[in-house]
């Protein structure tokens, strides 16, 4: 990818749950799930970018249990993934369940194989390692995703209540820990990931426009800190900032993503209205943290700056030339401004997801909801500026 053209992969199906490769650190690797109305028709894509080529190898497995609203990977083990998926019960009604699977290993030939031939008959199945037992604690499953550092450890997301799972291995999962919402008109919960600071103590849930943290250290589980109202209409989605443990961003249905110190949660540190609809989906770059990327219903992902509240220096210096006979002063080089980066629109749908790739802190996926994953370049110019 040397000319940083975007490369496109289309699905034959509808799709929006997209996650990175976390374990690989070598090779750009992304994740798809499917949501076909034929139940057993649903795939999990692995995509790997040749980074010299541009060309893409994908390994298409079936995930036969449902369609895929939410997918997620292990960050110490490349062969585990998570899904929330939609299936159907005995009695011929919906429900959302989710459950840990193991990528099957395969030669490099029958991948190939596999890359051409789409026949679901085909395809090699994914390995369910196990089911988690959500269904007892409520109908409508989020999300699942593995601890920051522990890949023995998930938590899920189920109506008002968030669960932490030890995966137990060669056994059930256990329940450690659990959270409960509790207040007028039903609240449920719409997401939660783990705040990876803190010795990952703490797990954070949107509600409504409201953003909690849940202290895991003590018995029963309890609230930490809180945002009210952080957005005036439904939170989206939640990250936080890899290098600064008090900041963290959102994003909701107001069109607006929003900055936040979690020590002063009054306001927030910035707010941005660069989408025309629905923002579903805001991530920090895992490296250089004024990097932030968002994706809408507007068909859109904006890669944005905020170089104003991220751990790097507000500006860099020039040193004085040691083959200078007088010293020159320090002069100040240009430096990343806040503001709108760049505006990717290769997409023809809603862009339900966008990850950064954890091998390239250069590279970035965003998947919409007609099946197109489209694997973009922050341009060079920001990347020089940030590097030099």
């Amino acid at each position: 990818m040397e000319d940083d053209n975007p490369v496109i992969y289309g699905l034959e199906f509808q799709a929006r749950a997209l996650a990175s490769q976390l374990a690989e650190s070598d090779t750009v690797q992304f994740l798809v799930g499917t949501q076909s109305l034929k139940l057993t028709h649903n795939q999990v894509h692995v995509v790997e970018l040749n980074e010299e080529t541009g060309g893409l190898t994908t390994h298409v497995f079936q995930h036969s249990a449902g369609e895929v609203w939410h997918l997620a990977s292990c960050p110490s083990n490349p062969s585990l993934i998570s899904t929330c998926y939609n299936t159907l019960t005995d009695q011929n009604t919906c429900s959302m369940k989710s459950a840990i699977w193991k990528l099957p290993v395969t030669s490099e030939d029958a991948i190939d194989e596999v890359s051409e031939n789409r026949d679901v008959n085909e395809l090699l199945a994914l390995e369910q390692v196990c089911q988690l037992d959500t269904q007892s604690h409520g109908q409508d499953v989020k999300v699942t995703c593995f601890h920051p550092t522990d890949g023995s450890k998930v938590a899920s997301v189920v109506d008002n209540k968030f669960l932490i799972w030890d995966l137990n291995p060669g056994g059930a999962p256990k329940e450690i820990h659990s959270g409960i919402l509790e207040g007028k008109g039903q609240p449920r919960f719409t997401t939660g990931k783990w705040n990876p600071h803190h010795g990952c103590s703490q797990f954070v849930t949107a509600n409504d426009s409201h953003i909690r943290s849940w202290d895991l250290r003590v018995s029963p589980v309890k609230s930490a800190w809180s945002v009210e109202n952080a957005h005036c209409q439904l939170v989206r989605d939640l990250d936080f900032n890899p290098n600064k443990q008090y900041y963290m961003a959102t994003c909701g249905d107001d069109g607006y993503s929003r900055f936040w110190d979690s020590r002063n949660p009054s306001e927030p540190v910035i707010a941005r209205a660069d989408h025309s609809h629905w923002v579903w989906s805001i991530r920090y770059n895992h490296f250089h943290d004024q990097l932030v990327l968002t994706s809408s219903s507007d068909s859109q992902v904006i890669l944005t700056s905020v170089a104003s509240i991220s751990s790097e220096p507000l500006s860099h210096m020039v040193d004085d030339d040691p083959n200078q006979d007088e010293s020159v002063p320090d002069t100040p080089r240009e430096k990343l401004e806040d503001g709108v980066l760049a505006t990717y629109d290769e997409h023809e749908d809603s862009v339900y997801s966008v990850e950064w790739s954890s091998a390239d802190p250069w590279t970035f996926a965003s998947l919409s909801y007609d099946g197109r994953l489209v694997i973009s370049k922050v341009p060079r110019a920001d990347k020089y500026m940030i590097l030099l």
